[in-house]
Parts: C-alpha cells; sequence; structure tokens
C-alpha cells in the first residue's frame, strides 16, 4: 500500500519547522526510531532550506513543493523548488561547498542528506529550478 503527502509551501524560512516535523509526522505509521526521525528532520530542513536561501533567494512569494510517499516501509521524499537552479551538481555536491558564505552557510546541505538516506539524487537545471529525491528504509513489512 502506498500512503502519499504533497504540499506547496511559501518559501519562507520560518516554515521551516513546519514541513519537518509534517514529513516525520507523516512517518510515524512506520514507527521509526528516535534517531530516525532525527534524521528525516534534518535532511528535509536542510532540502527545504536549500530552496529558500539558494534557489528563491529568500524570495518567500515563491513556493516550494515536498511529496513524500511511504510504500512497503520505504519513505521517499522530494522537495522541488522552480528556483534559480544549480550550475554544477557535483561541486554544490561536494562537503563545504557553499555559494552564500555572507551568510554563514556551511556548505553541509548534500553531505547531510545523503548521509542520512539510504539513497540521494539531485536534478537541477539552470533558471528551471532542482529537485532532490530521497529515500530511507524504516521499516520491515511483513507482506505473509
Amino acid at each position: 500500500m502506498k500512503n502519499e503527502l504533497n504540499m506547496k509551501i511559501s518559501a519562507d524560512i520560518a516554515n521551516d519547522a513546519f514541513v519537518r516535523s509534517t514529513v516525520a509526522a507523516f512517518c510515524l505509521p512506520l514507527n521509526p526510531t528516535i534517531d530516525r526521525i532525527e534524521d528525516i528532520k534534518t535532511v528535509v530542513s536542510e532540502a527545504f532550506t536549500n530552496s529558500v536561501i539558494h534557489g528563491y533567494d529568500g524570495d518567500s512569494s515563491k513556493k516550494v513543493e515536498i511529496t513524500a510517499s511511504l510504500t512497503d516501509g520505504e519513505l521517499e521524499i522530494i522537495v522541488k523548488d522552480e528556483g534559480c537552479g544549480i550550475a554544477n551538481v557535483q561541486e554544490a555536491m561536494q562537503p563545504f561547498f557553499t555559494t552564500k558564505p555572507e551568510q554563514e552557510r556551511s556548505g553541509m546541505g548534500f553531505t547531510l542528506m545523503s548521509t542520512f538516506m539510504d539513497d540521494m539524487k539531485v536534478e537541477s537545471e539552470v533558471g528551471k529550478g532542482t529537485r532532490v529525491y530521497m529515500s530511507k528504509k524504516i521499516a520491515e513489512v511483513n507482506n505473509a
């Protein structure tokens, strides 16, 4: 069985706590550990804030789309924006790379996402936006 959550929310950094808590709560039927919940909150927060800060340069009139789905004990998350895009995804995924050092950004967002999730991929096109796909096995499902 597949369960799905879709939301489109203003690209306002104030919405970060709501977005990460909502996705974490969505996966509660799989009985995740506290550590897994914290990992999920972290990756959702990193992806959302990247869209707000880098994709839209803080323009809260724009929207970020978050999709989460649960299928056979696995959580899949997609965070999508229609912002400026990333010119070089491979470079952006390097630890400590940031385009906003003046804002004291650490450049660890993609590193955290790939560390905490089982699978993570980024698709981006300059001028059209970015999609971050992440997945994590949360629970074993007994189909007997």
